[in-house]
């Protein structure tokens, strides 16, 4: 009983800072999301658990009136890509996992097509214009449409990601402008001050990625192919 009094008063501990405070478990679940973002940069496979559990962490942040004693925001964007970031993981993953070659790196950056590119674009106007009256029924928080922004923008950098598209970076740039402001004035300040972090660092990871397509080999090796099976992009 005393280890669980101890685990719930730590899941529940604030960080004074200066007027307000800071759930921990929100800096914790950045800290991991940051790790997670550091070993995508390398393409390392272990970026997706660690991801994770940062996930998990943070879903309980921004479901903040189920979670914690004092009322606070929901954010339902924020809560519902934290679900969509472990659903996507796990198969981003798998698909490392399966690419990984000698090197240690899991996959070969790539540029998307055009085809593909304009399915980015349209699927993140398109699902940020149908999931806005959802979340405002649901009450999310306003500007509800910047909440439906980060969801969709999320859900499509996570995916560019496990395909190894160089330009899931851009996507993320995009969210985070909109993203940075939203948490703010949310309250949640651990998670903007993260976000304008990631801004920066998005822009690193992508012209990291960008010189990685290159250089890098490719991450699928077979010692007997079939040549009777199609290669899939």
């Amino acid at each position: 009983m005393e280890s669980l009094r101890w685990l719930t008063e730590l899941f529940n501990a604030y960080i004074p800072v200066g007027a307000s405070a800071l759930l921990v478990r929100e800096v914790v679940g950045n800290a991991f999301g940051l790790a997670s973002a550091l070993g995508g940069m390398r393409r390392k496979v272990w970026a997706w658990p660690v991801g994770i559990v940062g996930n998990v962490l943070l879903l309980t942040v921004f479901l903040g009136s189920i979670f914690d004693s004092v009322q606070t925001a929901n954010l339902l964007g924020q809560a519902g890509r934290q679900i969509m970031f472990i659903a996507v993981s796990v198969y981003g993953w798998k698909r490392w996992r399966e690419s990984r070659g000698g090197s240690g790196t899991a996959i070969v950056p790539r540029w998307a097509t055009a085809r593909e590119r304009t399915g980015l674009v349209l699927a993140l106007l398109v699902g940020t214009v149908a999931i806005t009256p959802l979340f405002r029924i649901l009450g999310s928080y306003e500007p509800v449409w910047a909440d439906a922004w980060t969801f969709v923008g999320s859900l499509l950098a996570t995916y560019g990601m496990a395909k190894g598209w160089v330009e899931f970076w851009l996507v993320w740039v995009a969210v985070d402008v909109v993203g940075v402001p939203l948490l703010f004035s949310a309250g949640y300040y651990a998670s903007a001050v993260m976000y304008l972090f990631y801004g920066g660092f998005t822009l690193v990871g992508f012209f990291v990625w960008w010189r990685a397509k290159d250089r890098a080999k490719p991450g699928v090796e077979t010692a007997l192919p079939d040549p009777t099976l199609k290669r899939i992009p």
